[in-house]
């Protein structure tokens, strides 16, 4: 497939048409430190400045992207079956509905962003067929009664039935003042018991406090703000739940499948996967 930029440039049929590509954008940032062509060159350069801040910004992506990976699969073989995937990003290799019908090839995945960017890529991404039942939809992470609403309409999930909810590096694009722990808690609230929650949180634990202000100042510049959480901010979002082991960690030491690499500990990415009783 063409690049995003060569398709807007040439006024493709299906691509908006304000992508605003003057503008840094979080999800073609994190396209680009994935390897990813679906960007332009302000996110290219934005990317490159939070790069030159924190140099392990693109290995922490591809393990948070590895994580997913891990975490869908055990969900998926503790035979939950639908998974209701908000801020998904652009897509890339690794899509949550690939890894939950590769276990489960009846698996259910209902997608939500509410970037028409993304939307764009997603609906591209499904026109291909062969992705059995899955779908994508606009909503609002921080208006979590509509985006349910929205997600019921569907036909697609039953919530009344356990859902894995995935909300994989997108919490620490909401401020402290939309509410996020709430958020979550309204989410978890509408889900049935034996539901997971599968989530993956930006952390500065480890930065020092020049680093984290500087990719701080290069997010601020973007279309989303970074609001990094220490580790107990990010285990409150599971408050409640039965939370899996190993806990709360960096996500390259949640349940690795090969051998770590140095400073795995020091990741700025927390995941956890947590159980609703």
């Amino acid at each position: 497939m063409a690049s995003y930029e060569s398709m807007w440039e040439q006024g493709e049929p299906g691509v908006p048409a304000d992508l605003r590509p003057d503008v840094p954008h979080p999800a073609r940032m994190y396209d680009y430190y994935l390897g990813g062509k679906d960007n332009f060159p302000a996110d290219r350069e934005a990317a490159e400045r939070a790069l030159a801040a924190n140099p392990e910004f693109r290995s922490t992506a591809r393990a948070n992207r590895a994580f997913l990976t891990r975490a869908v699969r055990c969900v998926a073989g503790l035979g939950v079956h639908q998974f209701l995937d908000i801020g998904t990003g652009i897509p890339t290799a690794g899509n949550t509905h690939e890894i939950a019908q590769a276990v489960d090839p009846g698996a259910r995945v209902l997608y939500v962003d509410n970037d028409p960017i993304v939307l764009a890529h997603a609906r591209a991404l499904m026109g291909g067929g062969s992705l059995g039942q899955t779908t994508v939809i606009q909503a609002d992470l921080r208006r979590p009664v509509d985006l349910l609403a929205d997600a019921e309409d569907q036909k697609l999930l039953d919530l009344s039935r356990p859902t894995a909810l995935v909300l994989a590096a997108v919490l620490h694009f909401v401020r402290d003042e939309e509410g996020p722990h709430e958020v979550v808690r309204t989410l978890l609230d509408a889900l049935a018991p034996g539901s997971h929650l599968i989530l993956s949180h930006g952390t500065a634990d480890f930065l020092p406090a020049e680093v984290r202000d500087r990719v701080t100042g290069v997010y601020s510049k973007a279309t989303a703000p970074l609001v990094g959480r220490t580790r107990e901010q990010v285990r409150g979002f599971l408050d409640g739940l039965e939370v899996l082991d190993p806990g709360v960690v960096t996500v390259p030491l949640w349940r690795p499948d090969g051998a770590l690499p140095a400073g795995a500990d020091r990741v700025s990415m927390y995941g956890a996967v947590a159980r609703k009783p």
